[in-house]
């Protein structure tokens, strides 16, 4: 999508209250027998939460999932890098000090504004050629139970994040490729303090211990490191140093695919087909955006394979079809009356999620055109589904946007899970946004050295769990996003640009948003989009916010944050509700006057950095 140039700005800061990490060195710092249940939509265990200021700048922003890959993000800004350049620096340390979210090992949805056109990068996982719809199927033909699925060599996708970031650094790049990789290289080699949430991860963690290469590595002596363990990771150091020297091919061919291939198809229990012809043969996508009007903005997304975009933008639209709610919110929380509509409109839009999306390449949208499914009269007779009475759990069926080339089955309810988000801005007016993960938290529990024989290494994604385990429904219909050689399975990643619509300050970049959380991402950055620009609230007040959330089932709200007023009055509207933790990781940057202000989860570690 192409967008009136935004004018130059020099971008102002004022003083980080994280001021201290600025100058601390790196090394210092249809129902089937799947249900969502509670690891579902908590993907990560909980942490305390602590409480964040928010962040002003004058030049630049860099936000990111932990101070450490924050501080690197930073220092590449600082040295005239791009907002790629950041990214790639950001990536490469979470791949190190947060390796239960993301890593080289998996897959990134990237949103990228150049100053006048928008345009996405497509690094999602794919599947590899010799799968087919029984993958996830036992000897019975019934459904894997989903660690059993995950916890092995048959869920690991083939990964695109390296592919990707080369493709976008080829573009869009300032510094050397090589000059990236050295904060994450440095930090491997001379060891980082283990953060309390890796610790609480790996404690909490059930299968990672059983594997060769990261039993020993993460769990010496049988116990789970504990926060503030210097650790060195001498097997990363060597791998990212090849690919700083060779590119992306680096991964992808050579030793450090034969190593990658070995540990997948050598799972002692569940091996996997994933060979390195498929390592060589994957690559990166840029793809239209999906840019959607709302209100006074244009808020920009990423299209299928994510579903992500489509489905926020659904759920917003119907919002906005609805009478407005006087009182939103309520001391500080939302409120039942808005609540109500949100967890509604909610249903409505994962029931045709659950029906429709799936990877493009394979799956024809409604009508030949995804926007279908945000047409402002589809959603108004949408909207007019909603009642005072909730539909409840399984009642809101799929709608119809356009005619089908197939007749598509729903998708099982089976859990989805984690990542990482990263927005950045830089001095130029270059701004991304950057979802990336390796599924669930530690992926597939396979842990690769690159054949290094060194100790750490990577972790492998479980990303082929994203499929739905089931190729049909009960009535034989194909589901669209079903497991087939090459596709890239169906995802919530919601990396989130939004632009002024109307006005002197049209086209002109207003934030940069996203979170990890698997399906409940959807639901974070619908409300966090509402929170800043309806609502009026900065990025850190939207972020401190509350959750509530549903898949279609019960509605969650995130334990102890409301009353119990509100929880009776949806039980009362007829909603089933329960509290539980929702352990979200959003970031933000939104423009300010002539800077920007940034936010940070208070859920999580992250913090923002800038000029």
């Amino acid at each position: 999508m192409m967008l009136p140039a935004t004018r130059p700005r020099r971008r102002l800061l004022a003083p980080l209250a994280a001021a201290l990490l600025l100058g601390l060195p790196l090394a210092a710092q249809a129902d089937t027998a799947f249900t969502y249940d509670i690891p579902a939509i908590a993907p990560e265990v909980s942490s305390e939460s602590e409480e964040k200021p928010g962040w002003a700048t004058e030049r630049f922003a860099v936000a990111a999932a932990n101070p450490l890959a924050t501080d690197a993000g930073y220092q590449v800004l600082k040295a005239g890098g791009s907002a790629i350049d950041a990214a790639i620096a950001v990536q490469m340390v979470l791949n190190l000090v947060e390796p239960q979210s993301s890593g080289i090992g998996g897959g990134a949805f990237l949103v990228h504004f150049d100053g006048e056109e928008v345009v996405t990068f497509d690094g999602r996982e794919a599947a590899p050629g010799a799968v087919d719809g029984s993958l996830f199927l036992d000897e019975q033909g019934e459904p894997l139970g989903f660690l059993d699925a995950a916890a092995s060599g048959l869920s690991v996708g083939v990964p695109g994040t390296l592919r990707m970031l080369e493709m976008a650094h080829n573009q869009h790049g300032v510094l050397p490729w090589a000059e990236l990789f050295a904060p994450a290289i440095r930090l491997a080699e001379e060891g980082f303090a283990v953060s309390p949430r890796l610790a609480e991860s790996l404690a909490g963690e059930e299968r990672l211990r059983d594997d060769p290469q990261a039993g020993p590595f993460y769990y010496p002596d049988g116990e789970p490191l504990a926060a503030g363990t210097t650790l060195r990771n001498p097997a990363l150091a060597e791998i990212l140093r090849r690919v700083a020297e060779e590119g992306s091919s680096a991964l992808h061919t050579g030793a450090i695919a034969h190593d990658l291939v070995l540990r997948v198809q050598g799972h002692a229990e569940r091996p996997g087909t994933l060979s390195r012809e498929d390592l060589a043969g994957y690559e990166a996508k840029q793809r239209a955006p999906l840019c959607t009007p709302w209100q006074a903005y244009v808020v920009c997304g990423f299209p299928p394979p994510s579903s992500g975009h489509l489905t926020v933008m659904q759920i917003l639209g119907i919002l906005e079809a609805l009478p407005a709610v006087e009182e939103p919110l309520v001391d500080g929380v939302p409120s039942e009356a808005w609540l109500h509509p949100f967890l509604e409109a909610s249903r409505l839009a994962f029931a045709d999620r659950g029906r429709y999306i799936g990877d493009p390449a394979f799956v024809d949208a409604p009508g030949g055109d995804w926007s279908s499914m945000l047409a402002p009269d589809y959603l108004v007779g949408r909207a007019a589904l909603i009642g005072e009475q909730s539909l409840g759990s399984g009642g809101a069926e799929p709608g119809n946007p356009g005619e089908l080339a197939t007749a598509w089955g729903q998708h099982p309810r089976q859990p989805e899970y984690g990542t990482s988000h990263i927005s950045i801005v830089d001095e130029q007016g270059n701004a991304l946004a950057m979802t990336t993960t390796i599924e669930q938290a530690f992926g597939s529990r396979i842990m690769a050295d690159g054949g290094t024989g060194l100790p750490g290494g990577y972790l492998l994604n479980n990303e082929l769990t994203d499929f739905s385990f089931i190729p049909e429904d009960d009535e034989g219909r194909p589901i669209a996003n079903r497991v087939e050689p090459g596709k890239r399975p169906r995802s919530s990643m919601s990396p989130t640009l939004v632009f002024a619509r109307d006005g002197e300050a049209r086209g002109d970049l207003v934030a940069s948003l996203g979170s990890p959380g698997g399906a409940a991402i959807i639901h974070y950055t619908a409300k966090s989009l509402v929170a800043m620009l309806d609502w009026g609230l900065d990025a850190q007040e939207a972020l401190d916010l509350p959750h509530a959330i549903t898949l279609g089932g019960p509605a969650y709200l995130e334990q102890g944050r409301f009353p119990a007023a509100t929880l009776e009055g949806l039980a009362a509207r007829g909603h089933e509700v329960s509290e539980r933790e929702l352990v979200s990781g959003l970031q933000a940057i939104q423009v300010v006057g002539e800077g920007f202000f940034g936010g940070a989860d208070p859920r999580r570690e992250g913090v923002v950095m800038g000029e």
